[in-house]
């Protein structure tokens, strides 16, 4: 595929999709939001944890600092939310950035990196709780001071949809720019082999900090947008460990270090887990915590490569067929599989 259509193609699906308000009730405009956000919030993550191999826990760091910088502003400053979003992101970058430093110059990675992204966002959480100025336990609600694009408000749900709408595509783009340039060939050779990578020349320790940095101000960009279209924001609901576990699953589950991937996870686990939700949340709370936990096991026994990892190795095979020629029983050996993990 031609690179212009490697850009053309998401554009396309998305225009599409861009569609759904004209038919969608507000119930299901809603879902599609929340799948478009998730998507987006995956996205970033798959930056560090897909493309890079470094799998942190605790991403609803920099979630919350988006969300509650926009919070702050609004209600102290009455600060315009795009600007805050800027803000946020910039914030989250730098505190991406330090600690991508702090803990990959220490060696930090695995297993140890994970638990140390999980200690410092219960560490957020204690600190945002017992911090007055942001409301402490009780949370922060973003004022309502008018509708409109310039305000990131809207009066229906349909001028959200469009706003994550866009949020989305761009991840996506991205993610295709990353897969097909040098960074983002740097991100995969850190997640193969670190020391093959270094021996190439690679600036592991630089690489790894641009990624955090990268995957984090993205986060605080979906902070800002979920506490505009929630209108409230509790440190739970974003600092939870609950919260950064969702962000990886659905690239986990869709096909991690793929563009695509995020998006698919998003899109099979959101209308599942709102109906459990919706259908027996009044007897049986948290339920959809235990279907994402479920699902999660039966992709890692069944589909270890993700949905979109499957969906290649059928049509690796079925195309060969059309053609009147065997699969290759090399053709899902290490080298396809290397590729499919960090390509498009």
């Amino acid at each position: 595929m031609s690179a212009w259509r490697e850009y053309l193609v998401p554009v396309v699906v998305f225009a599409l999709v861009g569609l759904l308000p004209a038919v969608l009730s507000q119930y299901w405009l809603h879902i599609v939001i929340l799948i478009l956000m998730w998507a987006f919030l995956s996205s970033a993550w798959n930056i560090l944890g897909g493309f890079a191999g470094q799998h942190s826990l605790g991403h609803g760091l920099f979630m919350g600092i988006g969300a509650y910088l926009t919070a702050y502003m609004a209600n102290t400053f009455a600060l315009n939310p795009w600007i805050s979003l800027v803000l946020g992101a910039l914030l989250a970058g730098l505190a991406g950035a330090f600690v991508g430093y702090a803990t990959f110059r220490s060696g930090i990675k695995g297993a140890y990196f994970a638990l140390v992204t999980i200690a410092i966002t219960e560490a957020a959480v204690y600190v945002v709780s017992n911090w007055r100025a942001l409301g402490q336990a009780s949370g922060l609600s973003v004022p309502l001071v008018g509708t409109g694009l310039s305000r990131l408000q809207f009066d229906s749900k349909a001028g959200f949809f469009y706003i994550i709408l866009v949020l989305a595509l761009l991840a996506v783009l991205l993610s295709q720019w990353l897969s097909r340039r040098r960074f983002g060939y740097r991100l995969i050779a850190v997640r193969e082999n670190e020391d093959a990578a270094e021996a190439l020349g690679v600036d592991t320790l630089m690489t790894k900090i641009q990624a955090t940095a990268l995957s984090a101000a993205l986060c605080a960009v979906g902070g800002t947008f979920y506490v505009q279209y929630f209108t409230y924001v509790e440190p739970r609901s974003v600092f939870g460990e609950t919260i950064s576990i969702q962000i990886l699953l659905y690239s986990i589950i869709g096909g991690l270090g793929t563009v695509w991937g995020p998006i698919v996870g998003a899109a099979v686990l959101v209308p599942i887990a709102e109906w459990v939700r919706g259908t027996f949340g009044q007897t049986l709370s948290g339920l959809n915590v235990f279907v994402y936990g479920a699902i999660l096991v039966l992709v890692m026994l069944f589909m270890p490569r993700g949905i979109v990892g499957v969906a290649r190795s059928l049509q690796r095979r079925i195309r060969p067929r059309r053609e009147g020629v065997e699969p290759a029983a090399s053709s899902a050996g290490a080298g396809d599989t290397a590729r499919e993990r960090g390509g498009a």
